[in-house]
């Protein structure tokens, strides 16, 4: 089959040709089309550009050549965004990144389309994101970075987005108004990293009182996030009320139906969520004063999440009961807004399968009309609920992609069950399956696995065969047509992207070390690929003269976790050297482990993305002084270390291997631990239980101490050359994998 990529291979020169001046009122969406090309490929080169609406049935694109323009049709902006990404791809050969800061080089000589490219929507829905991405991802964004985003996911043809950020801000006004003091609604917010899970009615208070200067910033910042993401056709889903209250509300409602849920995660009674009955009025009046408020400020487009019982036991498992509370939320709702939609994600059907079972589901689902909801599918990777719930009992939903945990970094998605799960869905999964989308917890180190997922939601050829889609991978992430590149991808995605994602996906590097399995109630370090095959795609990548940030990133990337597979299976070796008292071996094994850590915090410190300095940088960027500063900062680092308190369950839960935190942090778990073994062995010859306890006790102090007392500083801007020092450290290494 020829390549993709070089189906048009023969490429004309753009001949710079006047504008011709429009006629009437210039249409708004085609204003928008021409002001997002601007902003992604520049204002000189957007004049090669003419775009036009025009009408059909669904969302589709048309790109043909005009003379020296090219003309990219669309029914919207949504769909004129997607024409101009798939000419930026396959035929510029660039990928548009999802992070400000991910940039790429035109050809100098822009290439022509020789024939007419069309392309429909295979789908209504385009959904994009998570609760918990605006914790483990998005926290310290500031408009820079979302816009940047925004445009992201137009191009991508998102059309659905999350968009929750600045609900505190509008909570704070009602809760005020309805007579809670200052003090009590802010001490009921979580720090900003945590709200996520706040949100969803998990953990109240725990790094409490939210500053004033957040809740007012989040408020400026969501009024231009929902203005741009409508301007380009995209529908915000905002929240709603689900029942999650602050517990001082029975001081002004003594008789309300307020009752505390259950402790979550390991977290103190006191950081537990109260929660309205639903079937109560006051349920009802909330629900409206919120809308109403949000309304006002953000606008609407009728669309609202609002998750009840998410990871929670509801008060009884009788479908009557499950069927009346989901009836009365929608109620609610109705009354508040009488077009809206209710979308809910269906994680609960997955995370608690055990007990939602199908005559639970399915009374959950069906008491309320069909057409006034969308369920997200949300873990399809591992387990498609619609398999087993007769498509949802005909409720409109959406196939999900999760692919990450925590914003862990491991090379996972697996591109051939992927196109296969789609691609049944879509015949299979019956009329009612609505769309396709991701709910990813956290950005990973693989961006490209979700712009495969929504290049499947489009009628183009690429994404049905694999291998040409790679190839054309291998053009946009290195450069066109360079043959070590499509060896280098083609490796890649056939023999190390062979897993799907599992919570706490990590090098034992992430994990608080232990003998044998880890300790912390979340490592997974499974690897089900040879290294072989990633250290021989790193040597061809190397070999090629990649210049844009994709490239750079991935060399950064690849080397990191070269390395930390390399560790995992020292690691073994360690061990076996304990079990055998052989202290020549663990000392030689413990040091190249040691120098492993140091050497992976090296590479990973040449890309931004990798940069605890930049996470930290950003999140103390939201303080208006010092302290709160300090506040942020704290915050930041919590999440991606205990999570909660010490030694608590959703330790190293958000592990990543970034630079700074794999040298001051998990560089030192490790010493601690070699440490611990040897003087255990020097006292009695075996380090049993007992050490252990005394090794961990000692970790969790220091764990706590790094988030608590902020200690180190890191560079928020990469150091060194990603490709030099990958290929120094490819040499280093290279023998004792292959």
């Amino acid at each position: 089959m020829e390549r993709i990529s070089c189906l048009f291979a023969a490429a004309a020169v753009f001949v710079m040709a006047a504008a011709c001046t429009p006629k009437g009122p210039a249409d708004p969406e085609v204003e928008a089309a021409k002001a997002l090309a601007e902003r992604v490929v520049g204002p000189q080169q957007a004049r090669h550009f003419v775009f036009e609406k025009a009408e059909g049935e669904g969302d589709f694109f048309r790109l043909e050549q005009r003379g020296g323009k090219l003309a990219v049709i669309g029914n919207d902006a949504n769909s004129m965004a997607v024409g101009l990404n798939h000419y930026l791809k396959y035929y510029c050969h660039v990928e548009y990144g999802w992070l400000l800061g991910d940039t790429f080089t035109l050809p100098k000589k822009l290439p022509a389309v020789p024939e007419p490219v069309e392309a429909s929507a295979r789908v209504k829905d385009r959904f994009f994101l998570n609760y918990c991405t605006y914790g483990y991802t998005m926290p310290w964004w500031q408009w820079a970075d979302w816009e940047h985003f925004i445009d992201w996911m137009d191009l991508n043809g998102i059309n659905l987005p999350l968009a929750i950020t600045g609900q505190e801000s509008i909570w704070y006004q009602i809760w005020t108004e309805m007579g809670l003091t200052d003090e009590e609604v802010r001490n009921y917010f979580t720090g900003p990293a945590h709200l996520p899970w706040h949100r969803m009615q998990n953990i109240d208070r725990w790094f409490g009182p939210l500053p004033h200067s957040w809740l007012d910033g989040q408020l400026e910042l969501q009024k231009r996030i929902t203005a741009r993401e409508r301007e380009l056709n995209m529908k915000p889903v905002l929240p709603a009320f689900s029942g999650h209250v602050p517990r001082e509300l029975s001081r002004l409602y003594p008789d309300a139906p307020i009752t505390k849920n259950e402790d979550w995660s390991g977290y103190q009674p006191e950081y537990a969520c109260t929660f309205l009955d639903p079937m109560s009025d006051l349920f009802t009046e909330i629900q409206r004063k919120f809308v109403e408020k949000e309304t006002e400020i953000y606008g609407t487009d009728h669309v609202y999440g609002i998750d009840i019982f998410n990871e929670l036991t509801p008060p009884s498992w009788e479908p009557e009961y499950l069927g009346r509370v989901s009836r009365q939320v929608y109620e609610s709702l109705e009354k508040a807004d009488p077009d809206a939609t209710w979308l809910q994600m269906g994680w609960l059907f997955y995370n608690e399968r055990k007990y939602w079972t199908e005559d639970r589901v399915e009374a959950y689902l069906t008491s309320f009309p069909k057409e006034r909801q969308i369920l997200l599918d949300y873990f399809c990777d591992r387990q498609e609920v619609w398999k087993r719930t007769d498509s949802f009992y005909g409720v409109p939903y959406i196939w999900c992609y999760l692919g990450n945990f925590g914003g862990n970094t491991a090379l996972v998605g697996k591109f051939g069950d992927l196109n296969e799960k789609i691609e049944n869905a879509l015949v299979n999964g019956g009329s009612n399956m609505s769309g396709v989308g991701a709910t990813l917890e956290g950005f990973d180190c693989n961006p490209y696995v979700y712009e495969y997922i929504f290049e499947k939601a489009w009628t183009l050829p690429q994404h049905k065969d694999v291998a040409a889609w790679t190839e054309g991978l291998a053009d946009q992430r290195v450069g066109f047509g360079d043959p070590k590149a499509c060896e280098a991808w083609k490796i890649l995605v056939d023999s190390v992207y062979v897993d799907s994602s599992t919570p706490g996906q990590a090098s034992f590097v992430n994990q608080r070390p232990a003998i044998g399995r880890t300790r912390t109630w979340y490592g997974n370090a499974r690897l089900l690929y040879d290294n072989k095959h990633l250290c021989e795609a790193l040597g061809l990548l190397l070999e090629v003269d990649g210049k844009n940030s994709a490239y750079a990133f991935d060399l950064a990337n690849l080397t990191r976790q070269l390395l930390a597979n390399r560790f995992d299976a020292l690691k073994k070796q360690y061990e076996a050297a304990v079990a055998e008292k052989d202290r020549e071996t663990m000392k030689t094994v413990s040091a190249e482990m040691l120098e492993i850590i140091t050497d992976i915090d090296t590479v990973i410190g040449t890309h931004s993305y990798f940069l605890t300095g930049k996470w930290i940088s950003d999140a103390r960027s939201w303080g208006k002084d010092d302290v709160e500063k300090a506040y942020f900062e704290r915050n930041a680092r919590n999440l991606i270390t205990t999570w909660s308190d010490k030694d608590m369950l959703l330790n190293d839960y958000a592990s990543r291997t970034w630079n700074g935190l794999t040298g001051t942090f998990y560089k030192v778990r490790w010493e601690k631990f070699f440490a611990a073994v040897n003087v255990a062995l020097d006292k009695d010859g075996t380090f049993d239980e007992e050490d252990y306890k005394a090794f961990s006790d000692d970790v969790t102090t220091f764990e706590k101490q790094w988030w608590d007392e902020c200690l180190h500083t890191f560079p928020a801007q990469p150091v060194g050359d990603a490709k030099t020092v990958a290929a120094q450290l490819y040499a280093k290494y290279r023998d004792r994998i292959i």
